[in-house]
C-alpha cells in the first residue's frame, strides 16, 4: 500500500515538474519558466532483465528531440513504461546539463519475477497438472497485476466448471531470499467449498408439454439423483443459459412458434443444493398453410412441392423446414437438388406471407444463379500421406460441375482411408460468382494408422496371444531409399503386415501380406499376396530321448498348415461405384500325424480354391459408423475332384477322400448403421450421437459328390468371443455368440450351416482418434446345424448384454463384453440359462458373420 502511494504521489509530482537534481553545472532551474533543452543522452539504471534500449524506445525520449524543463514529455515518459505493468518504481531526473544539453537518467525498478508456485488446499495431482496448463506460469516470468488476476480467475473458473460454485481463490506472495535478483514465490490458496448440484427443476407455465419432456431437454442441467451415474447434476449458470433454448426449441418443434422464457430463478436451498424455477408463456399452437414459389426456372413448383413434402395442416416447425429447405439428414432437400446440379450461388428465402388465425401461409423466394464450375482443388494438411493418394480418391475434378453429394462423397472415401481423423476433415468451397467458378479445400489432418499388433483371446482352455506390425500406410518404392526411413517409408497408402500368434507348445503361427490398392496407379484396382504358416499340436514336445538319441515323440499329435493366396479387387461402376468385386486364388496344406479332431486324423490334404468376394460398403467411417450398411457376398470353390478323376468315393478312406479336399462355400452378411440422434456439438467439440447397428448372417458349406460328403475342413463353429479359433487357421471358421463359451453351439467337428443376428446400440464416449471409445448393448441370436434337414433359421439361441470398445492406432480395438445366454445347450449345463460370460478381445471381431 505505501509503495502504491509512494508512485501515485511522485506520478503527480512529475506531472507539474519534472524532478531533477542539479550535478554538473552551478545555474538553477526556474521552474516558473520552463526552459527548452535538447536531449543530450539517456542512460537507464536498475535494469535487471529488461532491455535498456526498449526501455528507452517505450520512453519515447529520444537524444536530440527537444524537450522543455519543466515540462509534459517526462511525465509522459513515465506513464509509457507504467502501462507495462514490468516496473514497481519509475524516476526520471536530470543527470547533468552542459550549455543546452540535457542528459537525463531513467532510474526503474523491476517487478519480482516468478521464482516458483505452488497449490494451497485440497487441489489433487491431476487437479493441479490441468490447472499448470491452463494457467502457462513459468519460472522468470514476470508477476504483474494481470498475471496475477488472470491466474485467480482461470483457477476460480476451473472449479466453478467441476461445481463448486462457491469456489474462493486468493494468491499470496513471498519473497524469494535465495536468489541475488528479485523473485517471488507464489502460493495459490484454494477454498473449493461444497459442490453445488441441482436439486429441483421445476417448470411454471407448461399446459401443453408435460414437465418431464422438458427437463429431458435440459441436457447439462438436470437435477442430481444418486443412482445415475451419467448426470453429476451440477450448477453452472453457462449450462443454464445453454439449456434454455433447447426447452424453446422443443416448443416450436410442436408449433408453438411464440414460447418464450419469461425468466428463471435459482435458490439455494443450502450450501450444496439449489432450486431453478423456470417460467414459461407457451402462446398459441401453429400450422403450416400454402406454399408459394417465386424465382424458380429450373424446376416446377410441383416438383419443388414434392421434394418440401409439408403438407397444408401440419404442424408448424420452423427447424423441419429449414432441413427441408436447406440440410435434411435423413433424405432429400431442396438445396441438395440445386447444388447437385451446379447451382453452387443458389439462394432460398422463406418468408411469412400471411397469417390467420392458427395458419401461416409462406412465400419461397428463390435465387437460382448459374451454374458454377469447379476451377482448383487443392488439398492442405496432409504432412505424411502424398497428394497422389488423396487426389485418387477425390470426386471433384476440375472442370466439372460442382455437386454438394461429390464434396460428401470424397469426404467418405478419405475417411475410409483410415489416415485422417474424420471429425476435422473440412472441405471449403470458395466461390467465384463473378467468373461462375469454385475452388475447393480439402482440409485433413493426419492421424496415427500404424498397428502394433498385441491381441489375445481365449480358446481351449488357453490364451493366445498376438504379436505383430501392420503399417496402413506403408510404400514400397520407397524401401530402398534410405532418405524415406523416417522410420518408416510411408505415404503412397500400400498395406504391410507381419504377425506371429501362440499359445505355447499347443500353436504356433506365423503370416505376412502385401496390399496394394491402385495397381497401376491408375484405376482402385487392389493387388493382395499372402502367406502363412500354421502349427497345432497336443502340446507334447516335438523329441525326446530315447537311448540317448533325440528321436520323434511317438506321442506327438500335430497338425501342420502351409498356405498363401494372391487375390484381385476391383472397383465396380454398376450397379453403382460402392460395389466391389474381390477375387482371390488360394493354396492350402494339411498335414496331420495322430490329430484327432478331424475325420482324416493321419495324413495330408490339399485346398486349391477360388474365392469371389462382391460387397456393396456404404458405411461412413470405419471406426466408428454413424450411417450407412455393408453388403457382403462371398463365394469359395474347389475344382469337383471326383466328377473327373475316377475314384469310387463310396470305398474309398478318409486319406483317399480327402487328397484334394472339394466343396463349395457361401455365405451372406448384411449390416446397417442408423444414428438414431441429430445433436450438434458446439464448436471444437465433438458430436456424440446413438447409433443403431443391425446385421444378419448366413453361411453355408455343400459338397458335389454325397459319396465324399461335407468337407472336414472350412466349417463353421459358433458361440463365444470369435477369437478362439486361431485367427490364421483356415481349416475352420469361428463365429462369436456372446453369451456363451468358445464353440459351444456347435458340434465338436463343426457344422456345415450356421445363422447369426446381431442388434447393438452404441454410444460414443469419445471420438478422439488418439483414443476412440463407446460403450454399446447388445442382443445376439445364432445357431449352427449339422445338415439341411435341421436347418431352421428362427430355432437360435438367444443372448443380451453390454461392452466396451476402445480404439487405439497402435494397438487396434480392445473390447470387452458381458453377455448372458438365455437358452439351455444341450449336454452343457453350465452354460446358457440366463447364466452370464465375459468375453475379452484385443484387436479382434466377433467372426466374419
Amino acid at each position: 500500500m505505501n509503495i502504491k502511494f509512494s508512485y501515485i504521489f511522485l506520478f503527480c509530482l512529475l506531472s507539474a515538474s519534472a524532478m531533477f537534481s542539479q550535478k554538473d553545472t552551478a545555474s538553477s532551474l526556474n521552474y516558473a519558466a520552463p526552459k527548452e533543452f535538447t536531449i543530450g543522452g539517456i542512460e537507464v539504471s536498475g535494469a535487471n532483465f529488461t532491455d535498456k534500449n526498449v526501455i528507452k524506445l517505450l520512453s519515447g525520449l529520444v537524444a536530440g528531440d527537444k524537450i522543455k524543463i519543466p515540462g509534459d514529455k517526462t511525465s509522459d515518459a513515465i506513464k509509457a513504461l507504467w502501462k507495462q505493468g514490468l516496473f514497481e518504481n519509475i524516476i526520471i531526473y536530470q543527470d547533468k546539463i552542459i550549455g543546452n544539453d540535457v542528459f537525463l537518467r531513467i532510474d526503474i525498478t523491476e517487478r519480482p519475477r516468478l521464482s516458483k508456485f505452488s497449490f494451497r488446499g485440497k487441489v489433487r495431482k491431476n487437479e493441479a497438472d490441468e490447472i499448470r496448463a491452463k494457467i502457462r506460469l513459468v519460472r522468470e516470468k514476470v508477476v504483474t497485476d494481470y498475471a496475477l488476476g488472470f491466474v485467480q480467475n482461470t483457477v476460480r473458473d476451473y472449479f466453478v466448471n467441476k461445481g463448486f460454485y462457491n469456489a474462493k481463490v486468493s494468491i499470496t506472495q513471498e519473497a524469494d531470499r535465495t536468489t541475488k535478483t528479485p523473485h517471488t514465490i507464489l502460493y495459490i490458496n484454494v477454498s473449493r467449498g461444497k459442490k453445488v448440484r441441482i436439486k429441483n427443476l421445476s417448470f411454471h407455465g407448461n399446459e401443453q408439454l408435460a414437465s418431464w419432456k422438458l427437463r429431458r431437454k435440459m441436457e447439462d442441467s438436470k437435477p442430481f439423483r444418486f443412482y445415475n451415474p451419467f448426470n453429476s447434476g451440477k450448477y453452472l449458470e453457462d449450462n443454464l443459459d445453454k439449456d434454455l433454448p433447447a426447452v424453446i426449441a422443443k416448443y416450436n418443434s410442436k408449433g408453438y412458434r411464440d414460447a418464450r422464457v419469461i425468466r428463471d430463478t435459482v435458490t439455494f436451498v443450502n450450501r450444496k443444493r439449489v432450486n431453478i424455477d423456470v417460467f414459461l408463456e407457451e402462446g398459441h399452437k401453429f400450422y403450416f398453410g400454402k406454399f408459394k414459389w417465386f424465382g424458380n426456372t429450373k424446376y416446377r413448383s410441383g416438383q419443388l412441392d414434392t421434394i418440401l413434402n409439408i403438407k397444408s395442416g401440419e404442424i408448424f416447425d420452423q427447424s423441419h423446414l429449414d432441413q427441408k429447405l436447406f440440410n435434411n439428414p435423413n433424405g432429400f432437400d431442396i438445396s441438395s437438388l440445386y447444388m447437385d446440379d451446379g447451382y453452387l450461388f443458389y439462394q432460398v428465402n422463406p418468408q411469412e406471407a400471411n397469417i390467420h388465425n392458427d395458419t401461416i401461409d409462406f412465400d419461397i423466394h428463390m435465387y437460382e444463379g448459374k451454374q458454377a464450375i469447379i476451377n482448383k482443388v487443392t488439398v492442405k494438411g496432409n504432412d505424411k500421406t502424398n497428394d497422389h493418394v488423396i487426389y485418387r480418391e477425390i470426386r471433384t475434378r476440375p472442370g466439372q460441375l460442382f455437386r454438394r453429394s461429390d464434396i460428401m462423397r470424397t469426404i467418405r472415401e478419405l475417411s475410409q482411408l483410415g489416415y485422417f481423423d474424420p471429425e476435422k476433415m473440412v472441405p471449403v468451397p470458395i466461390p467465384n460468382p463473378a467468373e461462375g467458378t469454385v475452388d475447393i479445400e480439402y482440409s485433413v489432418e493426419e492421424k496415427p494408422n500404424d498397428q502394433i499388433t498385441l491381441s489375445g483371446g481365449w480358446g481351449g482352455g488357453r490364451l493366445i496371444g498376438t504379436l505383430g506390425v501392420t503399417f496402413n500406410n506403408f510404400s514400397m518404392r520407397n524401401f530402398f531409399k534410405k532418405e524415406y526411413w523416417k522410420p518408416l517409408p510411408t505415404g503412397d497408402g500400400q498395406r504391410f503386415s507381419v504377425q506371429a500368434q501362440t499359445n505355447g507348445l499347443y500353436y504356433q503361427s506365423y503370416n505376412i501380406s502385401f496390399t496394394e490398392p491402385w495397381l497401376g496407379g491408375k484405376k482402385p484396382n487392389s493387388l493382395t499376396v499372402s502367406a502363412f504358416h500354421s502349427t497345432f499340436s497336443n502340446g507334447v514336445k516335438n523329441k525326446v530321448k530315447i537311448d540317448g538319441e533325440k528321436v520323434l515323440n511317438p506321442l506327438r499329435s500335430t497338425m501342420n498348415i502351409w498356405g498363401g493366396s494372391l487375390g484381385f479387387g476391383k472397383r465396380l461402376k454398376w450397379p453403382d461405384d460402392y460395389f466391389q468385386m474381390y477375387t482371390s486364388l488360394s493354396y492350402n496344406y494339411y498335414d496331420l500325424y495322430k490329430y484327432p479332431y478331424f475325420i482324416l486324423s493321419t495324413g495330408y490334404a490339399n485346398d486349391v480354391n477360388l474365392g469371389v468376394n462382391i460387397s456393396r460398403n456404404s458405411v461412413d467411417a470405419p471406426i466408428y459408423p454413424k450411417n450407412g450398411s455393408n453388403f457382403v457376398f462371398h463365394g469359395q470353390w474347389t475344382p469337383p475332384y471326383s466328377s473327373f478323376n475316377g475314384k469310387d468315393y463310396a470305398i474309398s478312406n478318409a486319406q483317399q477322400r480327402y487328397k484334394f479336399i472339394e466343396y463349395h462355400k457361401y455365405k451372406f452378411t448384411a449390416e446397417w448403421f442408423t444414428q438414431l440422434t441429430n445433436k450438434r456439438a458446439a464448436e471444437g467439440k465433438e458430436a456424440r450421437n446413438l447409433v443403431l447397428r443391425t446385421k444378419v448372417g448366413f453361411g453355408f458349406l455343400t459338397y458335389y459328390n454325397k459319396d465324399v460328403g461335407i468337407s472336414p475342413f472350412e466349417r463353421f463353429y459358433l458361440g463365444g468371443s470369435g477369437l478362439s479359433g486361431y485367427q490364421n487357421f483356415v481349416a475352420r471358421e469361428i463365429i462369436g455368440l456372446r453369451g456363451y463359451t468358445d464353440n459351444s453351439l456347435s458340434s465338436a467337428l463343426g457344422d456345415p450351416i450356421c445363422s447369426r443376428y446381431t442388434m447393438e446400440l452404441r454410444f460414443p464416449v469419445t471420438l478422439n482418434p488418439q483414443a476412440t471409445i463407446f460403450v454399446l448393448g447388445f442382443a445376439e441370436a445364432g445357431n449352427s446345424w449339422s445338415n439341411y434337414k435341421q436347418y431352421n433359421p428362427f430355432q437360435v439361441k438367444r443372448s443380451a448384454g453390454f461392452g466396451l470398445r476402445v480404439f487405439l492406432p497402435m494397438f487396434g480395438l480392445l473390447g470387452v463384453d458381458y453377455g448372458w445366454g438365455f437358452d439351455n445347450v444341450p449336454g452343457n449345463s453350465g452354460i446358457g440359462n440366463g447364466k452370464g460370460q465375459f468375453h475379452f478381445t484385443i484387436g479382434g471381431q466377433l467372426g466374419e458373420m
